[in-house]
């Protein structure tokens, strides 16, 4: 691996170069920005490591504004002797792939390059083999996975977020965790759990599904006989992830007046049981997921102000399964895998053919709707074969290129509206999505309108189309 070390202070920079070198990385140094910027112009480099003192700039984008001019798709990881959890977060928003303070373990570092070096090395691999799972057979050879699976993405919109991840796991912070349905918001929200503590308690509730009087009793237990139907006391969520992580789903969904009762359970660290006289004490981190913007639910007052800036200590955005192209084919790979252990059969990944249907569609249904297309690809499948377009659903089949919508989110107040967008035809909408390999954002800036004006005119073309 290519590593590119900057900074200004020579003995600490050796001494990184040396102990980098030793553990086989091919190691440049250099002393200033520029000096990098002319080095890039020559060469390429997987990692940039920024030790320089940059963070005493007013705005720690401008040291990220800085880097990506030049860096390219290099991994950005900065060392500071004192960066604090806000200015991470926001050089991590930036594209930083981690931030560390010195002193710390050079073996930490060095764990960092290895995955990277290994997820470069996956991503330069022509072709994908599926993941054989860990099972094991019970009685009438029945066989289950032996445990859950999480896919590690390779996409740099993944690390990023793989990046925060790894940066708030291992505090006590609460965690909102945002995306649209279906991104595997929950497989997250475990990882932020486990990279505390794997052994540690951790419950999940679902708040989509909870009312008033089942949310008290799910999360703060009762005691027999206090209301009609509980013939015997119930243990809570919170009492069950203490000295754990509790982390709620749809937490947007939760009632209002529960919302209270929640706020106090976290502010002073115990709860009450529904008909109980006593306290109990519980010390739990709290994760939180949603697929709305929580704070635009505080200004609607659907929400708690008081408990969203309770639980808004930091925040991870779980990107959209469109956005992340390059893991796609490891989605596959693995949901193959579980469906042939489910099924007991031996269905290989998707042709040729079958693979470029998948690629294209635009799945809003995220991960989870990818899972049940494999999982019924699957089904359909003849046993030795690999999966075929026969085997997917007509949506996928027949999907085309821009017909779906992405949905709509609130413009900051600075945003631009473009003026004069009726001369705009489908050609140049058309020509516009290829060029920017159909990001809708970028489409939109190379036309000169905004996005909400693309979707509008997206919508009124397939209505023609169709």
């Amino acid at each position: 691996m290519k590593v590119l070390v900057i900074g200004n202070d020579r003995n600490y920079v050796n001494f990184l170069s040396k102990k980098l070198t030793e553990v086989s990385m091919e190691i440049k140094d250099c002393e200033s920005l520029a000096d990098a910027s002319e080095l890039f112009k020559n060469e390429v480099f997987e990692v940039v490591i920024c030790c320089l003192p940059l963070l005493r700039k007013s705005c720690p984008f401008e040291l990220m504004s800085d880097l990506n001019k030049f860096v390219g798709d290099a991994a950005i990881i900065i060392i500071s002797d004192n960066i604090q959890l806000h200015a991470a977060m926001d050089l991590m928003r930036q594209g930083a792939y981690t931030c560390f303070n010195r002193p710390f373990p050079l073996e930490q570092l060095t764990k960092v390059l290895d995955e990277l070096h290994s997820k470069k090395k996956l991503q330069d691999t022509p072709t994908i083999v599926p993941p054989k799972p860990e099972i094991m057979k019970q009685e009438k050879e029945r066989v289950i996975l032996s445990e859950k699976h999480y896919v590690r993405g390779i996409s740099k919109v993944a690390n990023k977020m793989y990046g925060q991840i790894d940066l708030v796991g291992p505090t006590s912070f609460s965690v909102i965790v945002y995306g649209e349905t279906g991104t595997g918001k929950e497989a997250v929200a475990h990882r932020v759990a486990t990279a505390k503590s794997a052994k540690a308690p951790y419950i999940a509730v679902d708040c989509g599904c909870l009312t008033k009087e089942l949310a008290l009793s799910e999360l703060f237990g009762h005691e027999k006989g206090s209301f009609t139907g509980a013939m015997s006391k119930k243990i809570g969520a919170f009492e069950l992830a203490n000295n754990g992580t509790l982390f709620l789903d749809e937490i947007g969904n939760l009632d209002y007046e529960v919302q209270g009762y929640l706020l106090r359970a976290i502010q002073e660290r115990k709860i009450r049981r529904v008909g109980g006289t006593e306290d109990v004490v519980t010390q739990v981190r709290i994760v939180v997921a949603s697929n709305e913007n929580l704070s635009a639910a505080v200004k609607a007052g659907k929400f708690r102000e008081d408990l969203y800036h309770r639980l808004n200590e930091f925040e991870i955005t779980v990107p959209p399964l469109r956005s992340r192209p390059e893991d796609l084919p490891l989605f596959i790979a693995q949901f193959v895998s579980e469906a042939n252990v489910e099924l007991g059969k031996e269905v290989d990944i998707p042709d040729t053919d079958a693979m470029a249907a998948l690629q294209q569609y635009n799945w809003p249904g995220n991960i989870r709707e990818l899972k049940n297309v494999i999982r019924r690809a699957c089904l359909f499948c003849p046993d030795n074969t690999a999966i075929n377009s026969a085997c997917l659903p007509d949506e996928v089949l027949n999907y085309i290129v821009g017909a779906y919508v992405e949905p709509e989110e609130e413009l900051p107040a600075t945003t631009v509206r473009m003026k004069r967008a009726g001369a705009i035809t489908g050609k140049d909408i058309e020509e516009a999505l290829k060029l920017s390999n159909y990001n809708k954002t970028q489409a939109a800036q190379y036309l000169g309108i905004d996005r909400k004006t693309l979707y509008n005119k997206l919508k009124r073309l397939n209505k023609i189309i169709n």
